[in-house]
């Protein structure tokens, strides 16, 4: 069964810098404002599942999260057909650990997990969907969000300690409890 998974890309030109927004940019969208904050997952999630609504008009209620030890070189990925997006847990702890700020940690999950997303909602063209992610963020975070320089850029680029994060094979997944209540709670508790 072939995985789909965010991966290092070929070198894009210069990567912009993820820092903060300059002063005078547009302001965060009032549904996107949780990333400047700390957040769970699903917290963040729901803002990936509202710009994509927003944006294109399309959700997928139901999926789940799973946390697994991946080589560095894999953000995350969501087996076709599948319901559950597995996230690569070393690198968001090295992620966790070199953040700026909240902002910028909520930015870099918020881009993995939009990119999967996708890929659960058709999207299966890694091109395509590396394109659709930075279209979505730009359109529904704008121009100056750090999610929107991370879509459009290149993580690995960006960030080069993620290529020195802790890896591992996957074979081990912890499922994240409370994960999309916002599309199952009425029927999951």
């Amino acid at each position: 069964m072939p995985l789909l998974g965010l991966t290092p890309s070929a070198p894009r030109g210069p990567a912009p810098s993820p820092a903060t927004p300059p002063s005078g940019s547009l302001p965060t969208p009032a549904f996107a404002r949780v990333l400047d904050r700390t957040a769970d997952y699903d917290a963040v999630f729901r803002v990936v599942r509202d710009a994509v609504h927003r944006v294109l008009g399309i959700e997928r209620p139901g999926l789940g999260l799973g946390l697994s030890n991946l080589p560095p070189s894999i953000g995350a990925y969501w087996q076709v057909t599948g319901n559950l997006i597995v996230l690569n847990e070393g690198l968001v702890q090295v992620m966790r650990a070199n953040a700026t700020s909240p902002l910028e940690l909520n930015s870099f999950v918020y881009v993995i997990l939009a990119h999967e997303y996708l890929h659960a909602l058709g999207y299966l063209d890694e091109g395509a969907v590396r394109k659709v992610t930075a279209h979505v963020t730009r359109t529904a975070l704008g121009p100056d969000h750090p999610a929107t320089r991370m879509a459009e850029g290149d993580l690995w680029r960006l960030y080069p300690f993620l290529a020195y994060a802790p890896g591992g094979n996957g074979q081990r997944i912890k499922v994240v409890r409370g994960f999309d209540l916002a599309s199952t709670q009425q029927y999951i508790r």
